[in-house]
């Protein structure tokens, strides 16, 4: 017997995102149900039961009414849920070993760049200049990183391993072995006045749209041998208020920063950012997603919800992840 028929809605413009790439690895981990790649007028929307969407129009998925669960295959969901037209279903998030190590891989990366003087060693490289710096350890150091979901913990782990002083904040509360974690609005002021790395893996919703402002930059410590501190957003670029974020960097309130993401994406060839020489600028590619995981995640939560077992991962949509 046939099983449900599952939708494929992709929008993407890199190499990541072909639809063509996602509806094999789909056709391949689902052989035995009928896999279509929207748009596609040979299909009946009535059939549809289930769809695997990224970046999906407002409406696009109004007319499938039939459907039973949507799949979003990336991370953050805060433009499905600003749909108004979304069909009132379970949506389930990404979370899958794979680009939760892909985050932590960045996130590492990064602080490391920024605590061994890495533009300092280029910009010495190319003027063919031999000047060491003093290089001070990783416990001299204080990380803090902002959403301690999945993505968060891990990073908050590894880097605790490497040394540093490595501390966290959620608007919940979250215990992690070994992490000084901090939640709530009473709690963000502490975890800021002890952080000289700030990591922001926030999801983005309407409590955290902008948290990333010169009133959150002016209470990071500013004692630590980097001379100021230091941001990286890996999250979402509506968690930074980006005309606030070029000045502090402009003025010293940051020294610098590792930006991924952006308000508007791609980023305008006029933004400022590409030339501003305190940032490091990456095209929110922190943690792709791999078409080969998450279609195998897909397929084993469509396989649980058949046969009666709860969907893993489901967003709540009051609070926005």
């Amino acid at each position: 017997m046939t099983k449900a028929t599952l939708a494929l809605l992709i929008h993407g413009g890199t190499e990541n995102w072909s639809p063509a790439r996602w509806k094999a690895r789909f056709d391949a981990v689902c052989a035995d149900r009928p896999v279509h790649l929207l748009p596609d007028a040979a299909l009946d929307p009535a059939e549809v039961r289930y769809a695997a969407v990224w970046k999906p129009q407002p409406g696009e998925l109004a007319g499938f009414a039939n459907l039973r669960v949507i799949f979003n295959l990336g991370a953050g969901v805060d433009a499905l849920i600003a749909d108004p037209t979304l069909p009132k279903l379970p949506l389930v998030r990404v979370a899958v070993d794979d680009l939760t190590k892909r985050m932590t891989e960045y996130v590492v990366l990064h602080v490391l760049a920024h605590h061994r003087q890495e533009r300092y060693l280029r910009d010495s490289q190319r003027d063919r200049r031999w000047a060491p710096k003093t290089q001070w350890p990783a416990s001299a150091l204080s990380v803090g990183i902002m959403g301690l979901g999945n993505l968060g913990a891990d990073s908050a782990l590894a880097l605790k391993q490497l040394g540093f002083r490595v501390s966290g904040w959620s608007r919940s509360a979250k215990h992690i072995p070994s992490i000084d974690c901090f939640h709530g609005e009473d709690g963000l002021k502490p975890f800021l006045g002890r952080t000289n790395i700030l990591v922001c893996l926030l999801p983005l919703t309407g409590a955290t749209r902008h948290i990333l402002n010169r009133k959150l930059f002016a209470m990071l410590d500013r004692t630590s041998p980097l001379g100021a501190p230091v941001l990286i957003n890996a999250g979402r670029g509506g968690l930074q208020n980006e005309a606030e974020l070029l000045d502090c960097l402009n003025d010293g309130t940051l020294g610098a920063a590792t930006l991924d993401v952006f308000e508007t994406e791609p980023l305008p060839q006029d933004s400022p950012f590409w030339s501003q020489a305190n940032v490091t600028l990456t095209p929110h590619n922190a943690a792709d997603t791999d078409p080969d995981a998450i279609s195998h995640y897909v397929a084993d939560q469509i396989a649980r919800h058949e046969s009666g077992q709860p969907l893993h991962n489901v967003v709540d949509m009051a609070r926005g992840y």
